[in-house]
């Protein structure tokens, strides 16, 4: 055999074992067992006359109630012309709507934190109106306490956003944005002090450790990890709290939405994997599960409602949430619902 057609017959034997790995990587975490029910039609009860919109924002709160926080898309998918319609919720245990605030501030809720002390975070991801692209910080009545990124300004630089999708407080009260929806988005993760000052900001468009296609979520592990989620890249990128790259794992899909509890599970929703517009083939949309205490092996996997995907715009959950016993709730933008699986 000639070194060329050893070379070659080498390449091929490579990517063969590749695409092998791949496939059986993606079949395993599309086949995890799913070790919850789900809760039958929409769950929370808005206002007669009023009807859920888009959200992919949903945290539970911080006091001990059990309550959910929800921010939707004023019965649309945004929240633009409409000035009397309050899109941050809060439901009881049961669903109940409980509070509201919010009419005519927001114009595209995209992501929600609640902190230590039950203060309500927003990260509005559109312009419009002279409103737009900035984080708000809410006390949980609804009075505004803090802005972040400049009203309806649309840029970057330590105080302006462009689409900002996630916002995030480390126990230290420390403030980190993902900013840039979108894979042409500024593509950075930009850190705060807990009075607004700016720190420091990292990242890039690319493809590269420390560089983003649409950081669209974060979460924070009990070590203090910083956790992204890059998802046009397909990945989780893992950082230290000064932007340092520690990890990136591809096991959880293309991840739209991640939340980490106080058992350090990791929640991540995959709501574009196999789209028609999104690709990320062999991967099924849903929402992964597990511990990241074993390196963030996937347990368990709640399957996308929708049977055909191909055929669906966007799907099952963008956001995603779990209380304190382990019920999971799903933020769902093409659906436009809230929905809740129980543990079986």
């Amino acid at each position: 055999m000639s070194h060329s057609h050893r070379m070659s017959y080498l390449f091929s034997a490579v990517t063969a074992a590749l695409v092998t790995m791949f496939a059986v990587e993606a079949y395993a975490q599309n086949h995890a067992s799913n070790p919850y029910s789900t809760v039958e039609g929409i769950w929370g009860n808005l206002p007669a006359g009023r009807t859920w919109g888009a959200t992919s924002a949903v945290y539970p709160a911080q006091d001990g109630s059990g309550n959910i926080w929800v921010a939707e898309r004023c019965g649309k998918n945004n929240c633009i012309d409409v000035h009397d319609v309050p899109p941050i919720l809060l439901f009881s245990p049961s669903g109940e709507l409980l509070k509201s605030f919010g009419a005519g501030m927001i114009v595209w809720p995209h992501g929600i934190f609640v902190d230590n002390e039950n203060n309500v975070w927003i990260a509005d991801a559109r312009g419009g109106e002279g409103r737009g692209h900035q984080v708000y910080k809410f006390s949980q009545d609804g009075e505004l306490l803090m802005s972040l990124g400049v009203a309806g300004v649309a840029g970057e630089g330590e105080t302006i956003f462009n689409q900002p999708s996630d916002v995030l407080v480390a126990p230290d009260s420390s403030i980190f944005v993902a900013d840039g929806h979108g894979t042409r988005g500024n593509n950075r993760i930009v850190k705060f002090a807990a009075d607004g000052k700016f720190i420091k900001a990292w990242g890039k468009t690319g493809y590269g450790p420390g560089e983003f296609r649409d950081p669209h979520a974060l979460a924070l592990d009990s070590q203090g990890r910083l956790f992204v989620g890059d998802r046009a890249n397909s990945r989780i990128q893992i950082f230290t709290q000064e932007g340092e790259h520690i990890a990136t794992w591809t096991q959880f899909g293309r991840p739209s939405g991640l939340f980490i509890d106080a058992n350090d599970i990791l929640y991540c929703a995959d709501s574009e994997s196999n789209a028609t517009w999104a690709g990320n083939p062999g991967w099924t949309r849903g929402i992964r599960i597990g511990t990241i205490k074993d390196g963030g092996w996937v347990s368990g996997f709640i399957p996308d409602p929708v049977e055909d995907q191909d055929k669906a715009g966007t799907s099952g959950a963008e956001g995603v949430a779990a209380d304190a016993e382990g019920n999971v709730y799903g933020a769902e933008v093409g659906p436009r619902m809230l929905r809740k699986y129980i543990k079986k």
